[in-house]
């Protein structure tokens, strides 16, 4: 797997070596009678060749010892068996789970993956008016970036494209981020907590991911139907991230009555906010319950409650569908798909208590 910057999106030059003494596929499919394409398609086994055809081809092939090379046969076939992907987050473990899951699948079936870091606005930009004149790639898996229909279809220039974690234009791999919040923040209220904090999105300057407002949505909808009110003060940036989780913990501890409960809308922000808790001298979940998103690998290890998606079957659903898409030549026909979340409880929630230090 190769990754590369939106910044040198300009077109590969394909280095073909050419021994002295051997043939060309020319040469082959002068000697065969048949095509070029024809030659390509026999040598690689593919479909629509008779085996009278093919045992004529490789027959010439054996005799002029030809031998293919990969970036030439690729080329005669028109495509550079490579696929894109364009993620936001390299560093951060959906994202990894994510690359992993569709990168297993794509190698099964021949492909390379080509990634592309998409941090921000301008580079997204960058990468959507540049993609399709590259030429590098046989499709695109797009993973939560906020794509408009205008995108997409730009991108479908380079060819087919899949989308994980967004609903879009293009078949989309998604799960149900308002549905799996409510969930998280339903098994707080169940508890007996009332005062039930959210570490969530990222800064205002960031990309407008669609996953935090909807887990928000979910978040706001369970406590209006136990008729608690929404209190500003306990929903906190988190940045996506162990060191934002723990200074949004930090800020949550300072208001005036601290919440009893907290959903943090990734592992990584339930992690370290929980490292917050423990400096303060506070018990988890005695003095304080905490929940996750995600099923991180160290959820487990850290006893934390969350809710459990399916990321790396979301990268390989993902790869399935761009590998239909391309085999259909149109996207617009092949399904999208939506995966299940679900509750796994640990050591990190409990009852809410009515003697709770932080309540003052």
């Amino acid at each position: 797997m190769k990754t590369v910057s939106p910044h040198t999106l300009s077109p590969p030059c394909e280095e073909v070596e050419h021994s002295p003494v051997s043939a060309s596929i020319g040469d082959v499919a002068h000697l065969a009678g048949v095509s070029v394409a024809t030659v390509s398609r026999a040598i690689r086994g593919l479909p629509n060749v008779s085996p009278a055809t093919r045992d004529r081809v490789l027959k010439a092939a054996a005799e002029l010892q030809y031998v293919a090379h990969p970036h030439a046969s690729r080329l005669a076939a028109g495509r550079t068996m490579t696929v894109g992907m364009a993620v936001p987050m390299l560093t951060q473990w959906f994202f990894t789970q994510v690359v992993a899951g569709a990168e297993g699948v794509l190698a099964a079936n021949g492909y390379d993956v080509l990634l592309y870091g998409v941090p921000d606005a301008d580079t997204m930009r960058r990468f959507i008016d540049e993609m399709p004149l590259s030429k590098r790639v046989d499709g695109l898996i797009v993973v939560d970036l906020p794509v408009e229909t205008s995108d997409v279809e730009r991108l479908r220039q380079a060819g087919p494209v899949v989308t994980v974690g967004v609903d879009s234009c293009a078949p989309s791999v998604t799960i149900d981020n308002v549905e799996a919040a409510a969930t998280a923040t339903r098994h707080l209220v169940n508890l007996g907590h009332r005062r039930i904090g959210l570490i969530c999105h990222l800064p205002p300057q960031a990309l407008e991911f669609t996953a935090p407002v909807q887990r928000r949505l979910g978040y706001e909808r369970v406590l209006a139907e136990a008729g608690i009110a929404v209190r500003e003060e306990l929903i906190v940036p988190g940045n996506f991230a162990l060191q934002g989780g723990a200074e949004a913990m930090a800020q949550l501890l300072t208001v005036d009555r601290p919440p009893s409960a907290v959903f943090a809308e990734s592992d990584e922000m339930a992690i370290g906010a929980l490292k917050t808790v423990r400096d303060a001298g506070l018990h988890v979940p005695g003095d304080i319950s905490v929940v996750g998103f995600d099923d991180h690998d160290m959820a487990a290890y850290t006893d934390l409650t969350t809710v459990a998606q399916p990321a790396m079957q979301e990268g390989e659903a993902a790869a399935t569908l761009l590998l239909e898409s391309m085999s259909d030549d149109d996207d617009r026909d092949v399904s999208s798909i939506v995966l299940p979340t679900k509750m796994v409880v640990r050591a990190t929630t409990g009852p809410e208590r009515s003697s709770d230090r932080l309540a003052g």
